[in-house]
């Protein structure tokens, strides 16, 4: 197994075990993180999305992967994740798809692709089937997103 397909293994083991300090060891400083619901990350950002996903998702929150393949620049692997989402509850099982690629033996840049028109349905209910995959819901889930990432910051910071 090439080096690199260790290293995501070893970030989704720390994830496995709730353990983001793990997971973002496996990051490189410049690290750039991409999904449909965050949009861009950098750096500290990436770090505290995960932490704040973990808190947040407490025991409830469930992680499989398989699939790791990768070379010296790039590399990928199939992920799900279970968890409850907002305060309904609802339960989500959202298949993700995740590409990296890789800098002084460290993860760069980690792009994460799923479904948002189904990952909607699951988790907001009628008004994700309705309005799930457009561009209005897209924008402001990604927009709720970045406001929760940036409260935890804040929170987490003082």
């Amino acid at each position: 197994m090439h080096d690199n397909a260790q290293l995501i293994e070893r970030f989704y083991t720390a994830f496995t075990k709730k353990d983001s300090a793990a997971m973002n060891d496996c990051y490189h400083q410049e690290i750039v993180f991409q999904d449909p619901a965050f949009g861009v990350l950098r750096g500290q950002e990436v770090h505290k999305m995960w932490e704040m996903l973990i808190s947040k998702g407490k025991d409830a929150l469930e992680i499989s992967y398989s699939d790791i393949t990768a070379t010296e620049a790039v590399g990928s692997a199939k992920w799900t994740a279970v968890y409850q989402y907002g305060k309904h509850r609802r339960l989500v099982t959202n298949n993700i798809t995740a590409v990296f690629t890789f800098k002084d033996g460290k993860i760069l840049s980690h792009h994460d692709n799923f479904n948002m028109r189904k990952w909607a349905k699951q988790a907001l209910g009628n008004t994700g089937t309705l309005l799930g995959g457009t561009a209005f819901l897209n924008k402001k889930i990604k927009k709720q997103a970045r406001k929760s990432l940036e409260y935890y910051i804040k929170k987490t910071s003082a």
